[in-house]
């Protein structure tokens, strides 16, 4: 199998095809984030690096057999400013399309797989017909301690559905494999002082001072949010949990009260709308990679951040991965980064492809 990454990023495509037991014969990255790159080539020395996605030409490579990426969102999300495909960052989706067909032109056989964030149904749409396939949703909490709902485009496997006969991804949901918040951390031992954060920081989260933001409690039986790129940046709103506390991202139902709040003038996040229509939290509760002080444990009367591993947990890396880079750069790749148990799904349908028996010699062989 040869394959083609664009926006490779720590290459959570290249960990899930190792997990997987396939066997790679070229992996061809597109990143342009040193530290990105320099992580990637740590663990998978033999990944050829071809920089920006806009200098990659289909016909100047070997026939590719899987084309995956996850292209820039921010144009996109609800999180954000959604500027549609107006966004230089969004734009970049046409630049996989372009590669896509021109793939498709040399292996009309050939696989893809286009990750992206919650976004407005026209926007997804634009993305399907471009891609010829509507997406599947899927939500990391079936395989990991955090909330992560995706929408994933993919050939892998399809099937038609509707009076239009509509391509639709084949792909179904993981088996829930109960992983809680308490199941991914660290034993307090482990814990360097440097995680715990200072009272005046404490203080910030429990809502002293901070305006009509609070902290919600939430129990270690529980879920976590998603993981931000910006984990390591005290904000409002953090939500606390009696083993662990971690900053959470909007819903659709929290994005639904804060547009409906600003048709009327207002803006106020959909925490402070919880104080005030009594919503329900749960349904407000998403994980992201934000900086490293987003993440945030409590033990007794002190407080901590999550740490680089407990969150690489939570996005499902495995421990042979070794990470070389700073705890900065480690949160912001795992937050940008994806889920990698999601991926080996999805992978798990693919046909045709070689595998390999001794999948943990080859691991050791990638980690050289």
């Amino acid at each position: 199998m040869n394959v083609l990454s664009v926006f490779d990023g720590m290459s959570c495509g290249q960990i899930a095809l190792n997990e997987s037991g396939y066997n790679v014969t070229k992996y061809y990255s597109s990143e342009i984030d040193k530290p990105a790159i320099k992580q990637t080539q740590h663990n998978f020395k033999n990944t050829i690096q071809l920089g920006s996605v806009t200098d990659i030409k289909a016909k100047e490579l070997d026939k590719i057999d899987l084309f995956i990426g996850g292209s820039p969102c921010q144009g996109f999300s609800f999180a954000g400013k959604q500027l549609n495909f107006d966004d230089p960052r969004s734009a970049l989706f046409f630049e996989y399309v372009r590669l896509w067909k021109e793939i498709k032109a040399i292996n009309p056989n050939a696989k893809f797989l286009l990750e992206n964030v919650n976004m407005k149904k026209e926007y997804l749409r634009v993305i399907s017909e471009y891609l010829g396939v509507f997406p599947v949703r899927i939500n990391s909490n079936k395989v990991s301690a955090q909330n992560r709902d995706r929408w994933f485009w993919t050939n892998i496997r399809t099937k038609e559905t509707g009076l239009f006969s509509e391509l639709w991804p084949d792909i179904p949901q993981p088996e829930d494999k109960g992983i809680l918040l308490k199941d991914i951390l660290q034993p307090e031992s482990e814990i360097d002082s440097k995680y715990i954060l200072s009272d005046s920081a404490a203080k910030r989260l429990l809502n002293i001072g901070n305006g009509g933001f609070k902290s919600n409690i939430k129990q270690g039986n529980e879920k976590g949010a998603c993981v931000f790129a910006s984990q390591h940046k005290l904000a409002r709103g953090k939500d606390m949990i009696q083993m662990g506390c971690v900053k959470m991202g909007r819903t659709d139902e929290a994005k639904k009260i804060r547009r409906e709040s600003m048709k009327k003038g207002k803006d106020y996040t959909p925490f402070q709308a919880k104080q005030i229509n009594n919503i329900d939290f749960e349904k407000m509760n998403t994980i992201t990679c934000a900086t490293t002080k987003d993440n945030i444990l409590t033990n007794g009367t002190s407080f901590r951040r999550l740490t680089p591993i407990e969150c690489a947990r939570l996005q499902t890396i495995p421990e042979w991965y070794e990470w070389i880079v700073s705890d900065t750069q480690i949160y912001r790749m795992l937050g940008n980064g994806w889920t990698v148990e999601v991926i080996k799904h999805i992978f798990s349908f693919l046909n045709g492809f070689e595998k390999t028996t001794e999948r943990g010699q080859k691991i050791i062989k990638y980690c050289a």
